[in-house]
């Protein structure tokens, strides 16, 4: 089961640091908690250093997320490294080592 769990930065952007396997079942708390800090914050930075499974789902809900705003992907598990780079998506998303790094950008 899959926990997202939302940090709070000093910078205008929330960061969110989802937690467990992501697919189509298991995306729509990861997206109320997008939603949610879109509400308060100019963009999002996803800390995707604890995400261990993302199917396309998971990768469209990037995609769709970067075309509305601010989106950092920081500190990505092997997992998500591997998703982005065979679909070519981390030459289109903004992908940072650490929070630190995306948080500074």
């Amino acid at each position: 089961m899959s926990t997202p769990e939302r940090r709070l930065s000093s910078v205008p952007l929330a960061v969110i640091a989802p937690r467990g396997e992501f697919d189509l079942d298991s995306l729509p708390p990861l997206q109320e908690q997008i939603d949610a800090a879109l509400a308060d914050h100019t963009g999002v930075i996803l800390d995707a250093s604890g995400i261990t499974f993302a199917d396309s789902m998971f990768l469209r809900l990037l995609l769709t997320t970067h075309q509305r705003t601010d989106l950092r992907i920081a500190a990505p598990s092997e997992t998500i490294e591997r998703l982005l780079a065979v679909v070519g998506a981390d030459a289109v998303l903004c992908v940072y080592l650490t929070v630190e790094q995306a948080q500074n950008a």
